[in-house]
């Protein structure tokens, strides 16, 4: 480890296999998690028969649980010392568990309603824990690999991307897959699709292993408690900036993961669109992922993110008029959603400068407390997003094959509502982020 203030020495490039096996790391992940996200609460509303508000209940309380232990888990990851590094023995560690998990919460046993729910409630709550056992370590990782700010940026948006193709994958290919796999059967299909997609995140978790990790730290500090260590990260403005715009992010993410099943059938009457508006929420990340390290080395971290956040709040406060016209409907959200794309690759490069700003001021990097922190952001951030459709889906009386005139309404506001309230919020939070004179 360096010395506070001092400039450390630029690490060995990175290998190309080595590169594209940490972007396939967030393709794995995604194809469970955005399933998760895109379709657990349609699942458990219309295919396991929970009611709405105790699902929202459920996404929310679980979600928040598990999100307590995540300082935890980064601790323990930066306390890790192994033959094969810090991050790397998580994966082994957490692999296999979390692909098993992910086939249990796309099954619904037989009973009664108290049943289903309370295998909802623990097969969520442990899945959302796996999570954490392998993506704070992820995201630990990327600092880890490298110190130069043009291989991080790179690693970043091999990020994106993979992330970008999993939500494609994973958002337009699951109900076509239900139908084929269910042959009209959606609790079976469901099940084989989580099968499939829970392989394909075990593998790719695995091939992370073949990631080196090249920027190393001091020897853990053994006697170190956890709430200094939390409150000056927390005192780290760039640490808690990019703490709060990820958080934002995925609010608007996780409410519009939720609602757009709804939307797409009820409001605009259009149930094919499932499988443009969903990939699309961020499947437009991979090319997000190809703009971001020139638009940002031109632009900047701050400025670039309020263009982009800027350029984004027109487009989609005119979407409400534009229902009429599916074209210009999709014009307007798929140009809005390349540009908040180009963002969301911005918050894995910032978080990588928050820590490297963490260890100038505190002489210690800890990685992975400062990474759970960013995967606080999401969870949280999801968990507010979805319960948040779910409990105002109870609100307006949403049930299965019955919905109303004000039902409807209901869903329009649940849409548009969040999207627009972040996007305000993400720019007065992203003004505050400081300018890192970066490493490397």
């Amino acid at each position: 480890m360096q010395a506070v203030g001092h400039a450390p020495v630029a690490s060995p490039p990175l290998r190309a296999s080595a590169k594209l096996a940490y972007g396939l790391g967030d393709f794995g992940f995604g194809l469970s998690w955005n399933m998760v996200g895109a379709f657990l609460l349609f699942f458990y509303t219309d295919v396991a028969l929970l009611p709405a508000a105790a699902v929202g209940t459920l996404l929310l309380i679980s979600r928040l649980a598990d999100a307590a232990v995540d300082p935890l888990i980064g601790m323990m990851v930066d306390r890790t010392r192994s033959a094969t590094g810090r991050a790397r023995p998580w994966f082994r560690l957490g692999a296999i568990p979390f692909g098993l998990l992910c086939v249990a919460t796309f099954w619904s046993p037989p009973g009664g309603e108290a049943i289903r729910l309370v295998w909802a409630v623990v097969t969520f709550g442990v899945l959302g824990l796996l999570f954490s056992v392998v993506n704070i370590p992820y995201g630990a990782l990327l600092p880890m690999m490298t110190n130069r700010h043009d291989e991080r940026l790179s690693l970043g948006s091999l990020r994106a991307a993979g992330t970008a193709i999993s939500v494609i994958v994973a958002t337009a290919a699951t109900m076509p897959l239900v139908g084929l796999f269910g042959g009209g059967d959606q609790r079976r299909g469901f099940l084989l699709v989580a099968v499939l997609f829970g392989l394909a995140t075990t593998l790719t978790t695995l091939n992370l292993l073949r990631c080196p990790e090249q920027v190393h730290a001091a020897d853990p500090p053994s006697r170190q408690r956890l709430w200094p260590q939390v409150r000056a990260m927390v005192a780290n403005r760039a640490w808690y900036t990019v703490f709060l715009f990820a958080l934002l992010n995925f609010v608007r993410f996780g409410a519009l993961l939720a609602i757009t099943p709804f939307f797409a059938i009820h409001v605009l009457g259009q149930p094919w669109m499932i499988s443009i508006l969903l990939p699309a929420v961020s499947g437009t990340l991979l090319i997000g992922s190809m703009l971001a390290p020139a638009y940002f080395r031109r632009w900047g971290m701050r400025r670039g993110n309020l263009i982009a956040l800027g350029a984004a709040l027109p487009l989609f406060a005119l979407l409400p008029l534009a229902e009429g016209s599916i074209s210009l409907f999709l014009t307007l959200y798929l140009a809005g959603s390349v540009l908040l794309s180009i963002t969301m690759t911005a918050i894995f490069a910032m978080a990588a400068e928050a820590i490297d700003h963490h260890e100038t001021l505190t002489g210690t990097r800890n990685e992975g407390l400062l990474s759970s922190g960013i995967s606080l952001s999401t969870k949280i951030g999801m968990a507010i997003g979805g319960a948040l459709v779910a409990y105002g889906l109870a609100a307006v009386g949403y049930a299965p094959g019955t919905v109303g005139a004000g039902v409807v309404a209901g869903m329009r506001w649940l849409y548009y509502a969040p999207i627009l309230t972040c996007l305000v919020a993400q720019m007065a939070v992203i003004a505050r982020y400081p300018d890192i004179r970066r490493a490397g």
